[in-house]
């Protein structure tokens, strides 16, 4: 029996390894060693200050009952203005922890800010940092960093970096379980879903629409679709290839986009009008049938890029807004 468990610890070492996932030893013991995209992080010992840099990380330790000392500030969805996006608050609120220090990232990360809260660890597994951002913060902190591609770490991808880097990979285990029933759940009551495609277009202009631009598999908002058991459209497969996140398709080949049953963009009843009165565009079947899905700048629209607190927090009126899109693409 130990040994069959010995040998199930180095087939499942051996298979993170070539994912370029986190590798802890059993009981997260120390140091952990992290690959990532920038080579290999080593963490000496349980770190008990935790900042987060770009989106979304600090929601892993704060999921994990952990609240670190600084974060980025919320820059979209953000109704109040306050920099923290609600499904944060209601953590924080219930952990009982103080707002950590805000980094302001809209000119990049603010490495000062970030020093100033003595990290033991910096998070970044969802992010777009640079190789200069990254050799600059390691000098701050040991870093947890993307392990492919910027911006292209999937909820589940960052949880277990992020958790790793905090010495939590089982808890890390245990909270993607936890979400993934509740996804199922979820889905149980929307048979609808079942055998759809969806195309997540990026943000359009109401006074130009000659030019469809859209997010291919590799973003984060595609790869959601496949939790919730919508399929993507040959056009957007077609386009999908390595390190490539957007494609484009002229509106006069408006035909490419036959197969899509559910449209999901960023806008307003202006750009939805627009849509069903261009008479390019308006000949899409989703168009046609009102299968669209308008996102705002709002907690609900937050729900289109997944992370480890949001998606419990909207799941079920986003999935509401998908199942009625393809009702009505029925």
């Amino acid at each position: 029996m130990r040994f069959f468990r010995f040998a199930t610890q180095i087939v499942m070492a051996v298979w993170l390894l070539a994912q370029g996932h986190a590798l802890a030893a059993e009981g997260d013991a120390y140091p952990i060693t992290i690959q990532h995209a920038f080579g290999t992080t080593i963490i000496e010992k349980k770190p008990e200050r935790v900042a987060a840099v770009a989106w979304a990380n600090h929601e892993v330790p704060l999921a994990l009952g952990i609240v670190p000392v600084g974060m980025a500030r919320a820059n979209f969805g953000d109704d109040d203005n306050d920099g923290i996006l609600p499904w944060v608050k209601a953590r924080l609120d219930e952990l009982g922890g103080e707002t950590p220090v805000l980094f302001d990232e809209g000119d990049g990360i603010d490495f000062e800010a970030v020093a100033a809260t003595r990290p033991d660890v910096i998070l970044a597994a969802y992010s777009g940092i640079s190789q200069a951002d990254y050799d600059t913060l390691s000098q701050i902190a040991p870093v947890v960093a993307y392990p492919q591609a910027p911006w292209s770490t999937d909820w589940r991808e960052t949880i277990r970096l992020d958790s790793a880097g905090l010495g939590m990979a089982k808890e890390g285990e245990a909270l993607i379980a936890g979400i993934e029933a509740d996804i199922a759940g979820t889905l149980a009551g929307h048979p609808e879903l079942k055998g759809k495609s969806a195309m997540f277009i990026t943000h359009l202009s109401a006074s130009d629409l000659s030019i469809i631009n859209f997010y291919t598999t590799n973003d984060t908002r595609v790869k959601f679709f496949g939790d919730l058991g919508l399929a993507s459209p040959k056009s957007v497969l077609q386009a999908s290839q390595p390190g490539k996140y957007s494609g484009s398709v002229s509106a006069e080949q408006i035909d490419a986009f036959d197969d899509v049953d559910i449209l999901v963009t960023y806008g307003d009843q202006a750009l939805f009008d627009s849509l069903k009165a261009n008479p390019l565009t308006r000949h899409m079947p989703a168009v046609a049938n009102g299968a669209l899905v308008m996102l705002g700048n709002d907690p609900v629209g937050n729900a289109a890029n997944p992370t480890p607190l949001s998606i419990r927090w909207v799941l079920k009126d986003y999935v509401a807004r998908l199942s009625e899109a393809a009702k009505a693409g029925k």
